[in-house]
């Protein structure tokens, strides 16, 4: 199953950009074992777009058909091993592609999401959208680990 992450605004060479990279990474060398992959990321210049409408229309547009789960602080929250079982269960019913949404600033616009996305809430804080890149990518590779039988320090 691919899964890519879809984001508002780029994020210049640093600690975040490191950060993103190694996990991603990481999902993928899990990810292979277990039916997950290839992990990518797309950004989205902000420049050319005003407002969380204008920006949800552009992380929308030519969605692949498959499950899309934008992070929202309203969303569904859940534990790593949950997150593990989503990705699990959707691979296991022949889910071939999964895009998770990130806004920029203002998050997403309901309004201009799709019918049948999901929301899933890193938490009642609001973070900023680069650490919410990080965290969502971390939360991907420990999924893929997981699902790959990788020890796991909670258990």
């Amino acid at each position: 199953m691919r899964i890519e992450i879809r984001a508002i605004a780029r994020i210049r060479p640093g600690p975040e950009r490191t950060l993103i990279d190694t996990y991603l990474d990481r999902a993928g060398h899990h990810g292979r074992a277990t039916g997950l992959g290839p992990f990518s990321e797309r950004e989205f210049d902000t420049r050319s777009l005003t407002g969380a409408t204008a920006e949800t229309r552009a992380l929308t547009e030519n969605l692949p058909s498959g499950v899309v789960i934008a992070l929202d602080e309203r969303g569904k929250q859940m534990d790593s091993r949950g997150f593990s079982s989503l990705l699990g269960h959707e691979r296991d019913q022949g889910t071939r592609d999964m895009v998770c949404l990130i806004g920029g600033a203002d998050g997403v616009d309901h309004e201009a999401l799709p019918a049948g996305v999901r929301l899933l809430s890193l938490g009642q804080m609001v973070w900023p959208h680069k650490l919410v890149r990080v965290m969502l990518a971390e939360q991907l590779y420990r999924a893929a680990a997981l699902l790959a039988g990788a020890p796991y320090h909670r258990d």
